[in-house]
């Protein structure tokens, strides 16, 4: 017995899939990046403001598939970033004393943390990534 209709299940499983490969996954990725960018901004130290105010978010379509990259464009962030933090909690000041305590006075409640980036999207933001792949990768 033939099978009737194969050439319109192929042309809806190419539709399908042209749009998880492309405008879903774009979506889902934008929105990883958005969690765990607030989450990041979050534990960003704070003096000045010039770090937090440095970063940049892309997604962008590769040979692979797609990447998504979150960062600042500050020359010390990547410094700043893997600063060991020995000195947070003690109440250091910072020279000059106006700009507060050494890893304090971020937008989080607990102030700024070293390794800041890779918190906000491994630590704080996974949960929240979790459910905003399994919301936009849905069928």
């Amino acid at each position: 017995m033939p099978a009737h209709g194969m050439n319109a299940v192929r042309s809806g499983l190419q539709r399908i899939f042209e749009q998880v490969a492309g405008p879903m996954t774009e979506k889902c990725l934008t929105e990883v990046m958005i969690i765990g960018g607030g989450n990041a901004d979050a534990l960003t130290p704070m003096a000045l403001g010039t770090l937090v105010n440095s970063r940049f978010r892309r997604v962008e379509r590769t040979a692979e598939g797609w990447s998504g990259s979150y960062g600042y464009t500050a020359a010390y962030a990547a410094a700043v970033h893997e600063a060991p933090g020995t000195l947070k909690g003690t109440d250091t000041p910072r020279h000059p004393a106006s700009l507060g305590n050494v890893w304090d006075g971020s937008l989080g409640p607990n102030g700024a943390e070293p390794g800041f980036l890779t918190k906000g999207f491994e630590r704080d933001g996974l949960d929240d990534i979790k459910a905003a792949i399994l919301r936009n990768m849905k069928l």
